[in-house]
């Protein structure tokens, strides 16, 4: 069985280049939000967290006091 052997087709320093040449192309590609949509997201974001934290400390909180009446006793 004969084995072939591979010869680089781009240097080192030239597959870097191309990385980031190929990044910036894909890059154009994109379909960028507006800055209204932007702002808009980042705020329902934020609301939801906030609304959604909340919630988590309640729950917290109820079941804090429950196990404390349960096995502290108080």
């Amino acid at each position: 069985m004969v084995m072939k052997q591979r010869t680089p087709t781009a240097k080192t320093g030239s597959a870097k280049l191309n990385f980031f040449s190929d990044t910036y192309n894909e890059l154009k590609k994109v379909t960028w939000l507006n800055r209204r949509e932007v702002v808009y997201l980042t705020g329902l974001v934020i609301l939801v967290t906030v609304v959604v934290g909340a919630i988590l400390a309640l729950i917290d909180f109820g079941f804090t006091e429950l196990i404390n009446g349960l096995f502290l006793g108080g």
